[in-house]
């Protein structure tokens, strides 16, 4: 069934004339009788009652007439809708977080985005690891977060901001009045917790390995994702390796440098397909906001 046998059926149970429906859809007579005859095919049953002198519908053409006009409205609903969507397509910014942390840093550039650019639709997407790559690669989202470039083809890496390494601590930690600490440090106290790559990203799973290694297991309390990691450190249950957002520190914990570990690359991977100027205005937002708060975070550190 297609609607252009419903379309032929409610023109000819209008009129009862199969010319003047021919006349009304703009296609041939032949053309209608056709689409009527398939469609009562497909159906097994007689819609209309025909003679040389005149069309009228049957009892099940009656029934008919109902669900033919209900299914008409939908497809038209459907087809306006897509339409919608379609044009508003060059408004939306699809933007892929891997957690929390990540989507938080959009807010300051966000608020200057629906200032700058009202028209703008974005939209969030808090994504497992695993399918992000796939997604941007699709087209689907429009850009990703990542530490250095992950060397995902056809996209492009922009670096927003560097992240220093560092011990995050809760004030119980034995270590945490220290102004700075070293692997050999922390490869002598307390639990560490940890994530698999890629939710821990390769830059900062090298850090992590380095103070993992000879640990006993029983002290390697291993994490499936960020947000369980954060709730053992806040607990005290352990302390972890971690690259430090700008401006995304808990005030009930500790951010210890470690400064044996160059500040990690951090950046928006997005597709090369040509000019996108709302998203080439928004990475320039983004870019600006990470590097203002990092700023501002200097100086209240060197205060």
């Amino acid at each position: 069934m297609n609607t252009t046998q419903l379309e032929c059926f409610v023109e000819v149970a209008n009129y009862l004339n199969f010319s003047k429906a021919a006349q009304q859809l703009r296609i041939s007579q032949p053309a209608v009788s056709h689409q009527i005859n398939t469609l009562e095919d497909e159906l097994g049953v007689k819609l209309f009652h025909r003679t040389s002198k005149s069309v009228r519908l049957t009892q099940e053409g009656y029934l008919f007439t109902r669900y033919a006009g209900e299914i008409l409205k939908l497809s038209d609903i459907s087809k306006a809708r897509v339409t919608e969507l379609q044009r508003a397509a060059g408004k939306r910014l699809v933007i892929g977080c891997r957690n929390v942390p990540e989507m938080r840093l959009l807010k300051t550039a966000l608020r200057k985005l629906r200032t700058e650019q009202p028209e703008a639709l974005p939209v969030l997407r808090l994504i497992p690891f695993d399918s992000m790559e796939n997604l941007l690669a699709d087209g689907d989202i429009h850009l990703l977060f990542s530490f250095g470039n992950p060397g995902i083809p056809k996209t492009r890496y922009r670096e927003l901001t560097r992240c220093p390494v560092v011990c995050v601590c809760n004030s119980e930690f034995p270590l945490a009045q220290r102004k700075s600490l070293t692997v050999e440090d922390l490869q002598q106290v307390g639990r560490i917790a940890a994530c698999r790559p890629p939710i821990c990203p390769p830059a900062l799973f090298t850090a992590q390995s380095r103070v993992v290694a000879g640990r006993d297991t029983g002290q390697i309390l291993f994490c499936d994702n960020q947000e369980v990691l954060n709730v053992l450190v806040e607990t005290g249950y352990a302390f972890a390796v971690a690259a430090a957002f700008p401006n995304q520190q808990t005030p009930e914990l500790r951010y210890i440098p470690l400064p044996e570990f160059e500040p990690l690359s951090f950046g928006a991977v997005y597709r090369n397909t040509g000019k996108n100027p709302m998203l080439t205005q928004f990475l320039d937002l983004l870019e600006e906001s990470l590097q203002s708060t990092l700023t501002t975070g200097q100086k209240e550190n060197q205060t």
